[in-house]
Formats: structure tokens, sequence, C-alpha cells
């Protein structure tokens, strides 16, 4: 195996700078036995590189070659198989398994111990081995894992040393002088064994001869120790000299270190006393400002702002532990302690002083505002306030004691004052409202106070009058609180709804205006909620949700939380009056209701869109609801109107005063709520009052007793449906298709009905044969019949000749004339439709005789033509 070894050295590895280390003779498990060898190489170049190499014996000749080489660091399991019973199969894991037979055990134990040693020095890998006896492992670590790593690697390498050329050729020349050398190796190695005791001998005699020179060395060595001596001497001598200086030095060194440090602590004194007096030395100026300072004048102002600044940042900075123990600081803090309570008392007191003077300042121009109907412009009062918003806000932090107490005063001065201003405003408007003084009284404004003192009388109840004119018919449908609705005029309602949108467009801009003097005078920023919060005390109004809203800390920030408790404190008085004055204006007209609606709704719209939880658009919210209600309790009080009409039973109903009514409620809604952002409130009151309307229409039309039932019903649903067609309500679509139908059928039963009368012989002759007929007699065999005969029909035919006819048909039109009234006209449409189906009666009786009644050459003694001019005839003589 030695001589194997060697060759693959010398031809295969050699030749790339490679070591063997390791060789083990095996064949691939469970295949034919075709041997190889695995080895264990490593480079000589650095870095190493450590590789399994598969060698096999090639097929044309006796020498190896290199087939197969994997790297170490590839291999992951080396497994022995059995670590108790020893066989000499094993597997190696690199990127696949191989497996392998050993040609014996030796060998394999002392390659995978191989293994085992070059991971560990040069590697370093986890490589699993498996099934390896512990005591092999163990054994490749002799004196502990570092000096087997360190070593292991020396004892293989030792195990053979190659030879350099020269050796190479001193052996050639001793074998070539020996011709047995190769045929007797004992020989040969007896020969060379002899000639190293000749060597050895020369080497000793060689020694001896040159013992004289060794004396003569000897000599020398001992003078020189001689020398060393002296020298060690001289250096003893300077070690004490240095030692000496040496402790100088230290002493120098330290005195360097002393100053150093003492320099050291000096700077930071010096920046300590710097940062203290650049931090915590205020200006003379800035003192005499905060103790005299003008806080009337603009610049008096600005100095005491910056004194105030200059004041905060000495007492706001940072101190270092231990500032707090010297005593110029603690004096210097209390100083500044006192300066600031001054200042804080100096500005508390100004301002409040301010507040007050704002009120006495306002109260002059009231008189004249309310003449116009505006509210006192607070701007230029706001505008000198803002002067002082950087001083509020520093008293906000210095002393918040002082800031809410400013904050409660400047409440209560102007809660006073708005309520003044607010009232007057409000007073203002109602007597626009009312008109004079005198009507004023109608709708209880008594004196200057404003206060609504009557009560809603109850509405009356509507009688139908025997006059065909509508409005002498009957009272108002709509009794809107004590006055008709035909006392009142377009122009009336206009000046209503002027007043009430110069109510909200004088409101809104005082309330955003002070809101927003608040938010920037006493530092409070305003949040804007996201719409969609959720609210309470929410009520549902058709295309919203109309909310009261009373908002706490939780669902806002704390400061607008505060802003809206002091806009709510400062205008308690607007949401009762703007009540107050909604319900003067529902009872001075309940269509009212309609323009409060469309304005509140609008101006609610409005103020979310600015800020969802606003005290603006909470208040106009709230009273939304309130014209929600009015205007929901209007549309009730018109259908109970409706179900109370009373009809004379002596006059011809005509259209009834709801139908009237009703179209008059429409076309106002319409106009008022045209572009309108609450369409759909108008839309569920039309749906149940056309309901209302409809269902009252058949009650009256059923309790007549003057007007046929039919009669009533297709007048009013005519006069419907023409007013929904001009007016083009898309949400009453159906119900104009029910009235048109309505009014059809009724039209139609009614024609029908007046017709049986003229011809009522003519009729019933006829009925009788169309029931003989039914009974199954043939027509032709209808004039056998003793009651049915040619004669029979001769006479029934001799009562109607077309003079008789001209007269009953005269008769029936003073009696439609009758039953309808004047203002729906509809007399020449009915009359037109009597002729269409006189016309039809007519050839339904001629068809009857030519079928039932064949040759016998009986006809009517009127045509078609003498009835058309029998109906133009009396129809112009009418």
């Amino acid at each position: 195996m030695t001589a194997i070894k060697h060759a693959l050295q010398r031809d295969i590895f050699t030749p790339n700078d490679e070591r063997l280390l390791s060789i083990v003779n095996v064949c691939k498990a469970g295949k034919k036995k075709r041997n190889c060898f695995l080895c264990a190489t490593v480079t000589t170049e650095r870095p190493v590189q450590v590789n399994v190499v598969k060698v096999k014996k090639s097929d044309k000749g006796d020498f190896y070659k290199r087939q197969t080489a994997w790297l170490l660091r590839d291999l992951a399991v080396v497994d022995a198989k059995d670590a108790i019973k020893e066989s000499p199969e094993f597997d190696l894991h690199f990127d696949k398994i191989y497996k392998w037979v050993a040609s014996s055990i030796a060998e394999k134990n002392i390659f995978i111990s191989c293994i085992w040693k070059l991971n560990q020095r040069y590697i370093r890998k986890k490589i699993d081995f498996i099934n390896v006896s512990a005591q092999l492992l163990e054994e490749s670590v002799p004196s502990g894992e570092n000096q087997n790593v360190a070593g292991g690697d020396e004892e293989v390498v030792d195990e053979y040393q190659e030879l350099n050329a020269r050796e190479e050729q001193d052996i050639e020349i001793m074998m070539e002088g020996c011709e047995y050398a190769i045929s007797n190796a004992e020989a040969f190695a007896d020969k060379l064994s002899r000639e190293l005791q000749v060597l050895d001998g020369a080497n000793i005699q060689s020694i001896m001869a040159s013992e004289k020179q060794v004396n003569i060395l000897m000599q020398l060595l001992d003078e020189a120790l001689k020398e060393v001596d002296q020298i060690e001497v001289k250096l003893s001598s300077y070690e004490e000299m240095l030692q000496s200086v040496k402790e100088q030095m230290d002493q120098i060194s330290e005195s360097n270190h002393l100053i150093h440090l003492s320099n050291t602590n000096n700077v930071k004194l010096l920046s300590e006393i710097e940062f203290l007096v650049n931090h915590m030395d205020l200006a003379k100026g800035h003192i005499k400002a905060l103790q005299e300072g003008d806080l009337s004048s603009s610049r008096g102002i600005e100095a005491c702002t910056n004194a105030a600044d200059a004041l905060l940042q000495c007492m706001n900075v940072a101190l270092q532990p231990g500032h707090e123990m010297l005593q110029a600081v603690t004096q210097q803090q209390q100083r500044f302690t006192d300066l600031r309570e001054q200042f804080a008392r100096r500005l508390a007191s100004h301002l409040n002083n301010v507040f007050v003077q704002q009120g006495h300042d306002q109260s002059s121009t009231l008189a004249q505002h309310s003449i116009e109907l505006t509210l006192p412009n607070h701007h230029p009062f706001h505008r000198d306030l803002l002067r002082y918003a950087k001083l509020m806000e520093w008293l906000k932090n210095t002393d918040y004691g002082k800031y809410e107490g400013l904050t409660k005063n400047y409440m209560d001065y102007l809660s006073r004052l708005y309520d003044r201003e607010i009232k007057d405003f409000f007073e203002v408007a109602k007597i626009k409202m009312t008109g004079a003084s005198k009507e004023g009284k109608k709708f209880g404004l008594h004196g200057s106070s404003g206060k609504l003192t009557g009560s809603t009388s109850s509405l009356n109840k509507l009688t139908v009058q025997s006059s065909g004119n509508r409005r002498s018919q009957s009272s108002s449908l709509l009794d809107m609180g004590n006055m008709s609705a035909s006392d009142l005029d377009v122009a009336d309602r206009s000046k209503f709804d002027k007043i009430f949108e110069q109510v909200l467009s004088q409101l809104e801009p005082l309330c955003l205006a002070e809101q927003d003097f608040i938010s920037k005078f006493f530092k409070l920023q305003q949040h804007l909620s996201i719409p969609g919060t959720p609210v309470s005390d929410a009520e549902e109004v058709d295309g919203g949700t109309l909310s009261r809203v009373h908002s706490g800390p939780q669902s806002i920030s704390s400061e607008n939380h505060m802003i809206r408790q002091m806009m709510i404190k400062i205008f308690r008085c607007v949401e009762p009056e703007l009540n107050n004055l909604i319900a003067l204006g529902d009872k001075i007209d309940s269509f009212n209701s309609l323009y409060m609606l469309v304005k509140m709704s609008h101006h609610v719209w409005t103020a979310q869109n600015v800020d969802p939880t606003s005290f603006l658009s909470t208040t106009l919210g709230n009273v939304l609801v309130t014209v929600k209600r009015n205007f929901d309790k209007c549309i009730s009080n018109q259908i109970k109107q409706m179900e109370d009409v009373k009809i004379s039973k002596k006059s011809k109903v005509g259209i009834l005063p709801f139908v009237a009514e009703f179209e008059e409620f429409a076309a106002l809604a319409e106009s008022i709520f045209k572009n309108a952002e609450r369409r759909g409130d108008l839309d569920k009151a039309y749906l149940k009052l056309i309901r209302g309307v409809f269902t009252n229409v058949e009650k009256v039309a059923n309790e007549s007793q003057k007007t046929p039932r039919d009669v009533v019903m297709m007048e009013n649903f005519h006069h419907i449906f023409a007013t929904l067609s001009r007016l083009k309500i898309s949400c009453l679509d159906a119900e104009k298709k029910e009235a048109k139908q309505k009014y059809t059928d009724h039209l139609q039963s009614y024609v029908i009905y007046s017709l049986g009368q003229p011809l009522e012989k003519l009729n019933h002759f006829f009925e009788g044969v169309e029931a003989r007929v039914a009974q199954g007699v043939r027509e032709e065999e209808v004039s056998y019949q003793l009651a049915f005969n040619k004669q029979e029909l001769r006479k029934v035919i001799k009562e109607y000749p077309g003079k008789e006819v001209k007269k009953g048909l005269d008769n029936l039109y003073r009696k439609v004339d009758k039953h309808l009234c004047e203002e729906e006209n509809l007399l020449q449409v009915v009359w037109h439709s009597m002729q269409d189906e006189f016309i039809r009666q007519y050839k339904h009786f001629e068809g009857l005789i030519a079928r039932c009644y064949p040759g016998s050459g009986i006809t009517m003694e009127f045509t078609i033509q003498d009835i058309l001019d029998y109906f133009s005839s009396i129809a112009q003589s009418h």
C-alpha cells in the first residue's frame, strides 16, 4: 500500500501541487467488484483546500488516473454503518450518497480518522460522523482538541518526505555501483550499513583532531564573559541613574496632570457661569416693560409681549443637576416668579377693563342697528383684542388660574352684550314680519319684549257653499293660525322669506366670527370633526339626520369642547329666539314652514360642511328639527281638514276645496323647493297629501246627494290630473296616472248612466231581444216571438221620432249642465262623449234589427246625421 501511495503522490498529486495524506482501497457496494482508491489530499499553496479524490486504474495500462474530486467542505455526513460491530462498509454524503466497501477495516478506520483531523484543522465544519466508534475519534485527539488539530497533519505529513533531485541522483549512483541492489535488498542494506559505520568513525577522528582549536575557543569565551561582566556593572549604574530621572519625570507628569485638571475644571466652571448668565439674565428693558409697560398702545403691547417671552424662556431654562443649590440661581428664580405674578395680575386687570369697555361702546350702536335688520359688527373689538393674543397664550402657559378667570369674565360680559343685541335684533325681525304694531297684537306681540302671548285658535271647519266659485265655496282648507290663506298673498310670503333669510344671514357670520376670535384669542386649537361621527339625541329626517348634539370631551378634543362651551354660554339666547321667531312665522301662516324648512336646511348644510360639531352647526340643526316638526304638523293639519270637510245637501259639489288647496300648496311648494337640499321631505308630504285627497274625494262623492257620485269623482280627479300634469312632480307620476284613470272611468260611467234615459223603452226592448238570443233562440227567429215581433218593434220605434229624441237630448243637456260645475269646464267634454256613446248605441240597435229582422225594412225614424245635428244645435242653443 505504501508503494501505491508513493506512486499516486508522484504521478497524480505532485503535478497538481497536492499532498496525499490518506488512502483507502474501495469498491462500490452492491455492484461488480471494480476496485478504486479514495484519497484525502491537501493543496500545498494557501489557502489550503482539502479534497477527497477518487482514483482508478486505467483500462489501457497499469497507470492510475484521477476520476472524481469532492471538496471536503461539501461533505455533510460520514456513516460508518455500525459503531459496535466492525464493518468494511461506509457512506459519504456529498451532493448525493456514495456507498463504499473498503478492502480492509483498518484502512477504513485510518481514512475516517484522517477525514476527522482534516475537518478539525482546516474546515471546522459541522460534519456528522454517525455510527463511528467514539474511541476512534478520541484516538485522533490525544492531548486536547487544539493539540490534535495543530499536530495531526504533521504526523500524517512525516510518514513520507519526497526526495530532492540530488538525493535521487546519489541513490542511483549507489545502486549502479552494486548490481545486486535490486535483486538482493538485504545484501545492499548490509553494504550501506558498513559504509555508514566507516563514515561515523571518520567523523569521530576528525572531532578529536580539532581539540586544540576547541581549547583556544574556550579561552576566547572566558575573556568574552569577563567583558560581559564589566558591561553589566556599567549598565547597573546607568539603571540607577535612570531610575532617579524616572522618579523626577513621574513627579513632573503628576504636576502636569493636576494643572490640566485645574484648567479643565476652570473651563467647565466658566461654561456653567456663562450658561447661567446667558440664560437666566433678563434685560433691564424687559423688566421695565413687565412692571410699567403700556398695555393700551401697540408699541407697549409688543414690548410687553417680547418681555413676557424672554421671561418665560428664562424660567423654562433646563438647569443641570446642582444648579438649584446655588443661592444666586434660587434668588433669580424667585425674582422671575415675582415678575410673572405681577405682570399676570396687571394683564388680567387690563383685559377685564377692556371687556367692560366693549359692552359700553357696543351699547351706543344698538339703536341704529335696531332700525335696519342688522346685527352690530364686532370686528373692531376683535381686531383690538387680537393684539393681546400672544400675551393670552403666555398667560395660559404660565398662570392658568388667571387665564381661566379671564375666560369666565369674557363669557359673562359678552353673553350680556349679545343677549341685548340679539333680542333687539329679533324684536325688529318680528315687527317687520307682522307689519304695523296693530297687526302685531293679533299675534300676541306686546311692547318691546317680543314674546308670543297669543295662543293658536282651533282650526275652522270647511263648509261647501252653493256658489260655483271656489273662493266662495269654502273657507281656506289651510287656516294658517287665525288667518285664512285667501287673506295672504305671494308678496306677504315673499316678505317673510326675505326677513327670515336676513335673520339667518346676520346670525351666521356673527357666530362664525366670534368662534374664530375665541379660537385665536384664547389659543384654543379647533379640530374639525369627521362627518359620520356618532351623534346623540338624533331625530331622523328625510335626507339626513338632524341632531341635538351635546358632545363631551370623549368625542372631540378638550380644547374644541371648551370652544363649544364658551359659544353656548355667550350665545345662550340664539336658539330660544330662533324658536320664538319660527313659532311666530308658523302662527302667521303655516305655509311659512315651507320657506323656513328650505332656508334652515340650506344654512345647516353650509354650516356642517365647514364644521359638523361647531356651535352654529349644532344650534341650527336643533332649530331645523323644530322647523321640520312644524312642517309635518302643517301637513297633518291639512289632512285633518280634508277629513273634517262638510258638503251642502242643497247645492252641487263642484271642485272640492281641499283639491283646490292642494293645487295651491303644490304650486307654492314647487316654487319654494326648487333646487332645495331637502326635496325628500316635500316628496313625503306630497305622498301623504295626495293619498288624503284621493281618499276624501271618494268619501265626499259617496256622501253627495245633490250631485251624482260619478260627477264628483270625474270633476275632481280631472282637476287633480290637470294640476299634476302642469306641475310635473316626478314623485307623483303614479298618482297622476291613477287620477287620469279614475277621471276616465267615472266619465264613461256617467255618460252610460245618463244616456240610458232618452230611449228608455227602446233600450228595454232590445235588452229583451238580446236576452232571448242569450237563451238560445236564433237571431232570425226572434221576430216570431210574440213579445218581440215586427209589429212590437214598429210600435216602439214610433214612440221615438226625431223630434222626441231631440227633446229628450235637450232635457239631458240641461240635467248635465246642472250636475257639472263651471270652473272645471267639462260640459263640452261630457256632451261630446255622450254623442259618441249615443251613436254607438244607435249602431248597435241597427245591427240587431238587421240580424234579427232581416228583410223587414224596419229602420229608426232618425239617422246618424240627425243625431249629430241634434247634439250640435243643442250645444249651440245653450
